[in-house]
């Protein structure tokens, strides 16, 4: 008997289920425009019933600080809060020696929490995130979405593109009050997309006014994906006057006259993934190889190829090579690399069987995970080991692009781009990290792209990125040292042999995310997510644990 998950329905609003494909093939198609209507808003989200403070005075006890702006461990510090901002940061002490007390601020009334042996980071910037809802394909109340991220350590982010902007407006809004549970976010709509209210750009004109009322519905800056040439020139243009920031997802459709190298000499500040870049280095070619029977719609053709990008470019430390990468510098450009949202291309299996995919994956995002035409990044129509081998290959240029452009100075941050791929909210974040680690970045380096170069990129780093007297409040707080191990921020925590008792045990798992001034125990708030996936799969009557992958059984 077939269970309730191989229903194929996902409710989504878009046939294709792919909002920014969508929005650029309005922007490349005009006469669809007309047949755009605004969607209607998701219910707002639940007000906050997690986190106690801020306080007057709060001070940490006896952590080890990693502050974010690439100093080593220091500590243990003692580090004073009021309300919301960092007053006083002391080093009371040096690893195993007792605490100096003359050292230590004092109480004064307030609320302390003990940390001996811990580790403090500032909260953690996520520059590519997407709140779904129960109104996107993935089909999830955004609750639980922003819990996820929070337990994982982000406390401030950008949402870039959606399909209600006016609403996640207003629920970012919510979040920097903190009305609601979750992480602050900027909020960056995607250019050409219709749901703003106004249709699809056609011309410079009609771009400049659809930037103006981003701006003017409170948006801190645009994604764009395409556009034909003049109309994206004129959206980037006027997102500078507009004081806007701006990303960029150099998709194929438009990438021919719209490369990092062509948009970035326009005005935009950062990108996502990698695409526009190779492109960009082409020595032999102008257009990317694509097999005779290519088509873009085919995401298994269009991840398929895109595995194959990399070495069509020019070889690493070439002059090309070398030219490209300078010029990006020279134009304090950033590089939000979203490893994670392809780490599945290289090993399918291990991410649709990862430890957090049994208790943290609702059924209907394990719909949209599975392989599906009608749901954008779920392409493993029939995906190969040479399709695995070639990812691999175009992992191994593009980290070394990456790890490169940052020890000559460039600004890389970690964006997770999750909630397709097999690549879960929060827990993407952190594979991030750990992604930026293998292509070379040090313990130090990646929590520096996590927090004050994130910030530095979002243009907040006056107020966040960094543990600095003055500061915002915003920390993670984990019982293990995440420079020896990255793997213990994860909500699964790391595997960890007891010599003493000869127990195999589950180490990790961020304990604290602080925001605000306002303290969350993150161990309380993965288990109402756990129970939030338990109730679900058993109204669902669906098992405990991992979910199949094929909807028919396998009988061999």
């Amino acid at each position: 008997m077939k269970h309730a998950l191989e229903i194929r329905s996902f409710g989504r609003p878009l046939t294709l289920a792919i909002a920014s494909v969508f929005a650029l093939n309005l922007s490349l198609n005009p006469a669809l425009a007309a047949d755009v209507v605004t969607p209607p808003n998701p219910a707002p989200v639940e007000p906050r019933s997690e986190g106690d403070g801020p306080y007057d005075r709060l001070i940490l006890r006896g952590g080890y600080m990693v502050d974010g702006t690439g100093a080593p461990a220091q500590g243990p510090v003692d580090i004073v809060v009021e309300n919301d901002r960092i007053v006083d940061i002391r080093v009371v002490s040096a690893p195993k020696l007792k605490i100096d007390e003359s050292k230590r601020p004092p109480l004064n009334g307030g609320k302390e929490i003990d940390l001996n042996g811990a580790y403090i980071l500032p909260g953690f910037i996520d520059t590519h995130l997407h709140l779904h809802t129960k109104k996107s394909g993935q089909n999830v109340a955004p609750e639980y979405i922003l819990k996820m991220w929070l337990s994982h350590g982000i406390t401030h982010g950008r949402t870039v593109g959606g399909d209600n902007t006016r609403w996640t407006i207003d629920t970012a809004k919510r979040s920097a009050n903190n009305e609601i549970t979750g992480p602050r976010f900027e909020v960056y709509p995607m250019f050409g997309n219709a749901e703003i209210g106004l249709p699809a750009p056609t011309t410079p004109k009609a771009a400049r006014e659809h930037v103006q009322l981003m701006k003017k519905l409170g948006a801190s800056g645009v994604k764009f994906i395409g556009a034909p040439e003049d109309v994206l020139k004129a959206a980037l243009d006027e997102a500078g006057k507009q004081g806007l920031n701006s990303t960029m997802h150099h998709a194929q459709i438009a990438v021919a006259y719209a490369n990092v190298l062509d948009t970035s000499a326009a005005g935009l500040r950062s990108m996502e993934h990698w695409y526009g870049l190779p492109e960009a280095m082409f020595e032999d070619k102008q257009i990317q190889r694509y097999p005779a029977n290519y088509i873009y719609q085919d995401e298994q053709n269009r991840f398929s190829e895109a595995g194959r990008l990399w070495e069509q470019a020019a070889k690493p430390g070439s002059e090309k090579w070398n030219e490209v990468m300078d010029t990006l510098l020279e134009r304090d450009f950033g590089i939000s690399p979203t490893f994670t949202a392809y780490i599945a291309t290289r090993d399918v299996m291990r991410m649709a069987r990862a430890k957090w995919q049994e208790e943290y994956t609702m059924p209907s995002v394990w719909n949209w995970f599975r392989p599906n035409r009608d749901a954008h990044g779920s392409y493993w129509f029939y995906w190969t080991l040479e399709d695995e081998l070639q990812w691999k290959e175009n992992y191994r240029l593009w980290m070394q692009f990456v790890n490169e452009y940052k020890n000559r100075g460039g600004r890389v941050t970690v964006g997770s781009d999750s909630g397709y791929t097999y690549n879960l909210y929060g827990f993407g974040h952190i594979m991030e990290m750990e992604l930026l680690y293998e292509a070379g970045f040090s313990g130090l380096e990646v929590i520096h792209a996590a927090t004050l170069q994130g910030a530095r990129q979002l243009g907040i780093d006056k107020d966040f990125g960094s543990i600095e007297v003055g500061k915002k409040a915003d920390f993670v707080i984990v019982e293990e040292n995440p420079l020896a191990n990255l793997h213990v921020l994860l909500g699964t925590g790391a595997v960890r042999l007891n010599d003493e008792s000869g127990e195999v045990e589950r180490i990790g798992g961020i304990r604290y995310v602080i925001k605000d001034g306002i303290t969350y125990d993150t161990v309380e708030m993965r288990r109402d997510i756990r129970n939030m996936v338990k109730a679900e799969k058993e109204r669902l009557n669906i098992p405990a644990g991992l979910m199949p992958i094929e909807t028919v059984p396998f009988e061999n």
